[in-house]
């Protein structure tokens, strides 16, 4: 990806919006990049994490200097095993690429993010990351997306999920991200 494809790919974030989903400019995250996460995880030709989506507006209002400094929050159950998965892998977060299937804030922790509402926001936005690129889908609804765009991809069980140990998802993911690198 290029630098003028990457300024598209903002843009097109930029405008995208959803009926009763808040974007990062309305909870005062905006910045000049794709997703908060590109401040650490933007490596324009490593592996790319699907995510489900970014953060949840509570979250993101409450934790604004924080996100606007770093990007994400370590403390999270995602993040950590992320930095675990990452270790296993020999790899650190600028080695990667990190986006989302949906690209405005959930209304609440874990929300169930209706179908329709993915499926806009990957075509606006996230396919466009996606061209040539190594890609693990973080669990069912990532995948999905690829899927439906013949993307080729891993697919990982999403860094939250549960049923599974910190360890179990990191490993995982180190295995996904060998294979990617």
């Amino acid at each position: 990806m290029d630098a003028a494809l990457y300024a598209e790919i903002v843009e097109r974030r930029r405008q995208f919006c959803w009926q009763g989903y808040e974007s990062y400019a309305d909870a005062g995250i905006e910045g000049n990049w794709v997703t908060p996460y590109h401040l650490s995880s933007a490596n324009f030709t490593g592996p790319v994490l699907l995510t489900y989506n970014f953060l949840d507006l509570p979250t993101a209002l409450r934790e604004r200097p924080r996100l606007l400094a770093h990007g994400y929050l370590a403390e999270m159950p995602f993040n950590r095993v992320l930095d675990l998965g990452l270790a296993l892998a020999g790899l650190k977060r600028k080695d990667i690429y990190v986006t989302h299937a949906f690209h405005l804030l959930a209304r609440e922790r874990s929300e169930r993010i209706p179908n329709a509402a993915l499926d806009a926001s990957f075509d606006a936005i996230a396919r466009h990351e996606l061209v040539e690129r190594q890609v693990i889908a973080l669990g069912d609804a990532a995948s999905r997306q690829c899927n439906r765009h013949a993307i080729p991809h891993q697919r990982v069980p999403h860094l939250s999920a549960r049923g599974l140990s910190f360890a179990e998802r990191a490993k995982k993911l180190a295995q996904a991200l060998r294979f990617a690198s």
